[in-house]
């Protein structure tokens, strides 16, 4: 019998191998990205604040925010992410934070995840 490969567990084996080097501090926190089949989440987040189970978010966003749904109305979802990573990078430059260690979830680097670097790059942030 042949076995399908989980797609989810190889990209969470992933994402724990870079956790293990990559964090964020308070001079530059880590803009992480999630991933889900419609929609997509980043967050900015200080790993040395909070306690030992996680961080302190700086700044989120995703396409379920009202904000962002209105600008994205009828776009597709790539241009959607570039349009998310550009909120995130006003919403976090707004709280100080110029800089970012970037942190792409496990998920390959091109499409949706790509598009958010491009659109936070674009915005302001430094990474």
């Amino acid at each position: 019998m042949i076995s399908k490969i989980d797609k989810n567990a190889v990209r969470q084996k992933r994402h724990a191998r870079v956790r293990k080097t990559v964090t964020g501090t308070a001079n530059m926190p880590r803009l992480n990205v999630y991933r889900s089949l419609n929609h997509i989440y980043v967050q900015v987040i200080d790993d040395r604040k909070g306690n030992e189970k996680g961080g302190v978010t700086i700044a989120a966003a995703s396409t379920m925010d009202k904000a962002v749904k209105e600008k994205i109305a009828g776009m597709n979802k790539t241009d959607a992410a570039k349009v998310v990573g550009a909120v995130v990078a006003e919403r976090a430059l707004a709280k100080g934070v110029e800089a970012v260690v970037f942190d792409r979830g496990g998920y390959l680097y091109n499409g949706r995840v790509q598009a958010v670097a491009d659109g936070a790059r674009e915005a302001g942030l430094k990474f």
